[in-house]
């Protein structure tokens, strides 16, 4: 008898920030496999096997997830944020497309988590007032070459820009490269939120300009926002601020 397969989104960090949907698909699952800092914020239950991996295994965790499926067992593979961006639900489709009978009698379902940049966000105000787009840094799994392409188009569209991944040990210097690109398009002044950790002890929120972003430090915690031509800092009237766009381009 095939089992189920749930892809489950852990959000950022904070347990406040786990769906209840998501808390339930990881209590009832008998195998939680995942990149291993995500598995390290969970606590098994009596019963549960955890199978941890390294982040550039994320075909082969998916194939072993369809496996354990497959013979009845109920697994759950979990991923920070929402599994569905930028994380494992592509990794468990992709698996399927190139060996279709393995997700044969599998009940397969996809349980949404809160994603890096809604979280920024909230933080800060609402830079994703209006239309926005995500594109990761790194270039393990697509050129830098299209990276900077698709960076230079949102900046062209005047999109709000998450980016992810913006800096690893391997490549430090790609958000640099990427901030040199959207200076092309963009004026100085546009804003940049860098914010690091949210949700958690060590969280670090910054507001800069483009212009002076590249004096800035950042990580793969980092998710870092462009603001769009729109966006700005409003301030109340005891001195607080924060940074929005406009839902109306005429605004």
């Amino acid at each position: 008898m095939n089992g189920r397969l749930t892809i489950v989104g852990l959000g950022p960090g904070p347990k406040d920030w786990v769906t209840p949907a998501a808390a339930d698909a990881v209590a009832d699952a008998d195998y939680i496999l995942g990149y291993s800092p995500y598995v390290n914020r969970l606590t098994p239950r009596a019963g549960q096997v955890f199978e941890a991996s390294d982040n550039r295994e994320e075909l082969a965790r998916a194939r072993r997830a369809l496996e354990l499926a497959a013979c009845g067992g109920r697994v759950a593979v979990v991923s920070g944020g929402d599994p569905g961006v930028f994380a494992m639900a592509a990794a468990v489709y992709e698996a399927v497309e190139d060996n279709p009978a393995s997700a044969d009698g599998i009940d397969i379902r996809v349980e949404p988590g809160v994603t890096a940049m809604l979280a920024a966000a909230a933080r800060i105000g609402a830079p994703l007032g209006h239309d926005f787009c995500a594109i990761s840094l790194s270039d393990n799994l697509k050129s830098w070459a299209t990276i900077e392409k698709r960076l230079r188009l949102a900046a062209e569209a005047d999109f709000v820009i998450a980016l992810y991944n913006p800096a690893s040990k391997a490549r430090p210097e790609q958000i640099g490269k990427a901030f040199d690109i959207l200076l092309e398009v963009l004026p100085g002044e546009t804003l940049v939120v860098f914010a690091r950790a949210v949700g958690r002890l060590d969280e670090e929120i910054d507001v800069v300009t483009l212009a002076t972003a590249g004096d800035a430090t950042c990580d793969m915690r980092t998710l870092v926002l462009i603001g769009s031509r729109a966006t700005r800092k409003v301030i109340s009237g005891d001195g607080r601020s924060w940074v929005y766009t406009p839902r109306s381009e005429r605004k």
